[in-house]
């Protein structure tokens, strides 16, 4: 009797720990991994995000750039990490729903390894051409795609990316013969299709609305549902014959799968209340970044939906990575 009650008390002392532990989180420095260089959207709104949480939570959130193997480095490296809300990971459309469809022995599983915290932000990609291409609308373009079919190139950010797998989409469901140009990294692609050395990218608004502002690039459509505030005479490619066209670049916070849900949740209701903040939400709108938000649950449904988007086009387009 007496040995039981011990283990019971001994069961209560350290139950209530772990939740005093929990509930007086964070109280070190938090590592939120971006598993890309420095300076990109994805890196720009986690710093942004990471900020706001130090304030927010008191406590230090620093921005950890890991970049390497489309994301999979980074994306490793908090699959592997403690579980006690101390690293997290700033995953992307590629690293939570695409990759795990593009490479055959990938060291972590975006289904099992990470636990989502919050849908914090997306990116509507545009259709760009060179000026001197000689089409003005998305109808325009297909018809010059049909006539001479493999006649015209799009460039990517690389095999496999999120720009890459818009444009295949764009073909699967226009029913056109396009080229595809791999860069490594979205500069050189854009650099090149202003140049008129390519065709066309289906790139992330917020890199491109610059040119498009200067001249240098003809927007065509934008991959959204919605037309963008930052360009509402551009329309959507789905209202240009395209029905159903929808391809947009998103990123949110994950941590390791076993962390504690009192630690997602109160990771979660501090990213909510930050996402609302007017000052948050004017600096995403001039980075051209829509605030997202809402529960886990939420997002886990919304990387689960995205990953069986894009696997389903990996697969029929057989696409591949070198």
């Amino acid at each position: 009797m007496r040995f039981h009650t011990l283990f019971a008390a001994a069961l209560l002392v350290g139950s209530t720990v772990a939740m005093s532990a929990d509930d007086d989180y964070p109280v070190r420095p938090v590592k939120i991994v971006v598993p890309f260089a420095p300076g990109g959207s994805t890196d720009v709104v986690a710093r942004i995000l990471a900020d706001k949480l130090g304030t927010e939570l008191k406590q230090t959130f620093v921005v950890d750039n890991r970049a390497g193997a489309s994301g999979n480095i980074g994306a490793d490296a908090v699959a592997k990490a403690a579980p006690d809300g101390y690293t997290l990971l700033m995953g992307t459309t590629g690293v939570l729903s695409i990759n795990a469809h593009l490479f055959k022995e990938l060291s972590y599983s975006p289904a099992r390894d990470f636990a989502p915290v919050s849908y914090t932000s997306l990116i509507t990609n545009v259709l760009v051409v060179n000026p001197a291409v000689p089409v003005k609308t998305v109808q325009e373009l297909i018809a010059a795609a049909k006539a001479k079919p493999g006649s015209l190139t799009f460039a990517s950010s690389g095999s496999g990316s999120s720009t890459h797998l818009t444009g295949e989409l764009f073909k699967a469901m226009a029913g056109v013969d396009v080229l595809h140009v791999p860069y490594k990294g979205s500069s050189q692609a854009l650099v090149d299709v202003i140049s008129g050395q390519v065709t066309m990218l289906f790139d992330n608004a917020p890199s491109s609305i610059p040119f498009i502002q200067q001249g240098k690039l003809r927007a065509l459509g934008v991959t959204s549902k919605t037309r963008m505030p930052n360009l509402p005479d551009v329309p959507t490619i789905a209202e240009s014959g395209v029905e159903g066209y929808e391809s947009l670049s998103w990123s949110g916070i994950v941590a390791p799968a076993a962390t504690p849900k009192p630690i997602i949740a109160k990771l979660n209701a501090a990213i909510d209340k930050i996402l609302k903040s007017d000052e948050v939400r004017q600096k995403f709108a001039a980075l051209g970044v829509d605030p997202v938000g809402g529960p886990p649950e939420a997002f886990a449904a919304h990387i689960r939906a995205e990953s069986d988007k894009w696997g389903k086009l990996i697969r029929s387009a057989n696409i591949t990575v070198n």
